[in-house]
């Protein structure tokens, strides 16, 4: 597969499930976006989530400016770091979205990404991450047909 299908890919289960999550209802609580990146996918739950407090967090501020969160609600520094202030927030939905396609590099990144996730989901909460979160308080959910199996993981804090 190209890289260029391999991304289309990526982005439409990403937002086939964001869709999906938005239209099903999430508990209630903020949302948090790890790696803002260029902004695209802040938007779009900015635009699925009226009202829903979003807060985002990256290691340098990249995003367009039609999508910049507000200064309290934008965390910048290493996410691995910053984020543990969030632990206990009980948190609706945590997007992850910050995969790097390296095997080694997203090895790493899985040392902190599980327990960070669980750690900041309220009960019910939901986990939507480009790559696998294996911990034993996110009960893995099933996918829709349109998302092809290991593009995307999603899971329930139990």
């Amino acid at each position: 597969m190209s890289r260029l299908d391999s991304v289309i890919r990526r982005l439409s289960a990403q937002r086939d499930l964001l869709n999906q999550l938005a239209a099903e209802g999430l508990p209630e609580g903020p949302v948090l976006e790890l790696g803002l990146g260029n902004g695209r996918t802040y938007h779009h739950l900015r635009e699925r989530l009226p009202g829903r407090r979003i807060i985002a967090f990256d290691r340098a501020l990249a995003a367009h400016a039609s999508s910049i969160p507000p200064e309290r609600d934008l965390v910048l520094g290493e996410i691995a770091e910053t984020a543990q202030a969030f632990l206990g927030l009980g948190a609706a939905l945590v997007h992850a979205d910050i995969g790097t396609g390296y095997d080694d590099r997203d090895a790493v990144t899985l040392t902190w990404l599980p327990d960070l996730a669980a750690g900041v989901l309220a009960p019910g909460g939901i986990a939507l991450s480009g790559l696998p979160l294996a911990h034993p308080a996110l009960q893995p959910l099933p996918l829709p047909d349109s998302v092809p199996a290991d593009r995307y993981f999603l899971y329930r804090r139990a």
